[in-house]
């Protein structure tokens, strides 16, 4: 211990010069006697001009412990045989010095000490004005920073601690090092309170000393936050903790730039501007389905303001959800350090008091961002709402040329017309659908090329951008919902001409929307029934799947069909919870949903005579709030017309009867049935099939599909005896027998028993 003392004295011995040196202080502490003018200049980005700034204070620093040092070789001055076994026993002779001091009077208590002056306007300087804490609270910081510049100042506080273990300064080193009385050592406990600004602000960490089970204050250790640690010794970037959620952005260009509305523009300017003349805060939320638009508004604003934008996505950090008040008080404080603006993106998945809270006390501008506006409140501060409304057709168009543009393709202008008015897509969408649609591209020319042995340029076509469009409508449906592929079209149609017309104009209908709505005005003139929705009555088989499908291909859409299992619920109001996802999820995107089966959701109400019908009834009418209320495309499907409540019909754009098809339409319908690659034998008599089979679409389908595997089987073509089997196949899942007569066996020798 005596060899410790020796080099850490040598090691504080380095007298500085004059102009560095601080008065000697008296017992009476002030706190200008830790006058310190601490500096941080955001421009200072190395280490070594964060040094400079450092080293004054170091020096202090050092003189402090060089006097502490000095007075504790005093104390345990003991012969040379206890002195080896220092920490390890306590001799009589220390336990009299113990009985000999005063309670509570600081070990050391230098009666005199000198501290360096930090230049004005450095590095530690303005951290401490940033931070709002006093001169004595920096002194604290400095002496938990030191270990973090040199580990000999770990050697000086174990020595001064008389344990070998203690590398790490506790409550109790520092009391006894800056403080000058007992009296004054009790009061600045305080600093290390629970709500004091050291410890609320989380600038400094306390720990227990593992020795201890329940260990007094006093000796608790203590350790400098990272990102303190960080600000003073100039590191550059982020703090870890924050990278996996936060990004500082540099705009390159200021609001007047900006590509958007040009009232929201305009006012956003204002507010910016009077913010920064009259160096006042202020917090705006901004609102809107773009995150991408609101975050570029956010960066131009920072610009105009001289500052960056140090943006935090807390729907994309799952980790910080167990302790999110440490997360946003971590994320301001890094803001402020660095000079730039806070923008904070889904606080909806985060407690709205505790970001009130953080930004209410971190008192400078910041930006908020979420899909509602309206919502976020707070108490101290005022909220300033700017609503980015989602873009109209003109504006979608505009995206698409100029992602395409930048990606070295085009499309016709039939396509980037039915693009922008069909799917409302943000900018970001659509930046990543062109992304997609030309990775699409490039992977068809690199198969071209490989069956063709010749290089092939990537051509982008209307499928690539359509199929890209769809992929980013719907991204949270298919948890709800299950996706159809379509394969239909019109040529597969077999329905009577005023149906198909129906239908058509469905597709029309889709088609004008945006047109209607916002060009000529009938989105503002409406406030509920804005969306396209129809009804498919008909009997089982008669085509309803078919028609949404060949809908769903005619107008480039994603077709979901809602699966009844999983939204009808035996258990009160889960039903209505389950609907309210699928309307939830389905808002917004540019996706049909099709509900098959539609009477099972969409029957009729009964007069209320238990419970269950109450329930009943509710789950109905809440059902017929939703249709009303969504604007999207919704195809509801029913095997009886008169099962479905009279209120639902009110609601429904279109009525589409699929009648049961009639003698001509059964024959189109086993004529286009076969794909042109199946083999038929010259015996088929689909006239006959027609005539005396009456039967839906869905039934023939099965029985030519059956068909076909039996001629598989047989190793030969599609005949008469292979379809007239499987005719009798399906009447016995009907429920029907057939007699030799009607199979007319003699002709094509078919045995009611058998093959």
């Amino acid at each position: 211990m005596e060899e410790l003392a020796q080099t850490t004295a040598r090691s504080c011995g380095t007298r500085r010069p004059p102009e560095l040196e601080h008065p000697a202080l008296g017992r009476d502490f002030e706190e200008e006697s830790l006058g310190m003018q601490f500096g941080f200049n955001l421009g200072e980005r190395e280490a070594g001009s964060a040094l400079s700034g450092l080293r004054p204070i170091l020096a202090g620093l050092d003189r402090l412990l060089e006097k502490a040092v000095e007075i504790a070789r005093n104390l345990w001055r003991t012969d040379t045989v206890s002195e080896r076994f220092r920490g390890l026993y306590i001799d009589q002779a220390e336990i009299d010095q113990i009985l000999q001091r005063p309670a509570g009077e600081p070990q050391f208590s230098p009666a005199e000490f000198l501290w360096a002056r930090a230049a004005d306007g450095s590095r530690p300087k303005k951290l401490q004005e940033l931070l709002g804490i006093s001169v004595f609270d920096f002194a604290v910081v400095m002496i938990a920073l030191a270990p973090e510049i040199d580990l000999r100042y770990e050697r000086l506080y174990a020595y001064l601690q008389d344990d070998v273990t203690r590398k790490r300064p506790s409550i109790d080193l520092v009391l006894n090092l800056l403080c000058s009385s007992a009296e004054e050592k009790l009061l600045r406990r305080a600093h290390f309170a629970a709500d004091a600004p050291l410890v609320r602000q989380k600038i400094v960490r306390l720990f227990p000393d593992t020795n201890y089970t329940q260990p007094p204050r006093l000796a608790y250790y203590l350790k400098l936050d990272e990102q303190i640690v960080r600000s003073l010794l100039g590191e550059e970037g982020l703090d870890e903790r924050l990278l996996p959620f936060c990004s500082l952005i540099r705009a390159d260009e200021g609001l007047e730039q900006l590509k958007t509305d040009a009232v929201v523009k305009t006012a956003l300017r204002s507010i910016m501007l009077a913010a920064r003349q009259n160096e006042g805060a202020v917090v705006l939320h901004f609102s809107g389905a773009s995150k991408i638009q609101m975050r570029h508004a956010a960066a131009a604003a920072a610009f105009d303001c001289g500052s960056l934008l140090l943006a935090a996505n807390f729907s994309d950090a799952p980790d910080v959800r167990a302790s999110p008040g440490e997360a946003i008080d971590l994320f301001l404080r890094q803001a402020k350090l660095l000079g730039a603006i806070p923008y904070i993106e889904g606080v909806e998945s985060l407690n709205l008091d505790l970001v009130g809270t953080a930004v209410e006390q971190s008192g400078g501008t910041v930006m908020v961002a979420s899909k509602s506006g309206g919502w976020f409140r707070l108490r101290g501060r005022r909220v300033v709402p700017v609503d980015f409304a989602a873009q109209d057709s003109r504006q979608r168009r505009i995206s698409w040329e100029r992602n395409l543009s930048q990606c070295g393709a085009h499309a016709d202008e039939p396509t980037l017309e039915a693009l922008a008015r069909r799917f409302r897509l943000t900018p970001e969408q659509i930046e990543e659908a062109v992304h997609q649609a030309c990775d699409r591209a490039f992977w068809r020319g690199a198969i071209r090329s490989a069956e063709t042995n010749a290089a092939s340029e990537p051509e982008v076509i209307p499928d690539d951008l359509y199929a890209a469009a769809r992929a980013q409508s719907a991204p949270d449906l298919a948890t709800v919902a299950r996706k159809l592929n379509p394969t239909y079209t019109w040529q597969d149609l077999v329905l009577p001409p005023d149906t198909v017309a129906q239908l058509r104009e469905i597709c029309q209908r889709v088609s004008h929307y945006e047109h209607v709505m916002a060009d000529w005005g009938f989105d503002r003139k409406l406030s509920l029934g804005k969306g396209t929705s129809a009804l498919f009555s008909g009997p089982t088989g008669t085509g309803k799947t078919m028609a949404a499908e060949v809908i769903a291909n005619e107008v480039k859409l994603d077709l979901y069909k809602i699966d009844l299992a999983g939204v009808v619920s035996k258990y009160i109001g889960e039903t209505e919870k389950n609907l309210d996802r699928i309307f939830a999820a389905a808002e917004g995107t540019n996706t049909i949903l099709f509900f098959d089966e539609a009477d099972a959701l969409f029957g009729k109400r009964s007069e209320v005579r238990d419970s269950h019908d109450r329930y009943a009834n509710i789950e109905i009418s809440y059902l017929l709030q939703k249709m009303e209320q969504y604007e999207g495309i919704a195809i509801l499907a029913s095997n009886l017309r008169a099962n479905v409540d009279e209120a639902f019909v009110r609601r429904l754009a279109f009525m589409v009867p699929f009648p049961f098809p009639d003698e001509a339409s059964r024959r189109r319908i086993w004529a286009g049935i076969w794909p042109v690659t199946t083999h038929l034998a010259d015996d088929l008599d689909l006239d006959f099939l027609a005539r005396e089979f009456k039967l839906t679409g869905g039934n023939i389908k099965n029985i030519a599909l059956a068909g076909a595997f039996l001629a598989a089987e047989d190793g030969g073509a599609v005949t008469m005896v292979h379809l007239l089997h499987a005719t009798r196949r399906e009447y016995q899942k009907l429920g029907k027998v057939l007699s030799e007569a009607e199979l007319d066996s003699s002709r094509f020798d078919v045995q009611l028993t058998g093959r």
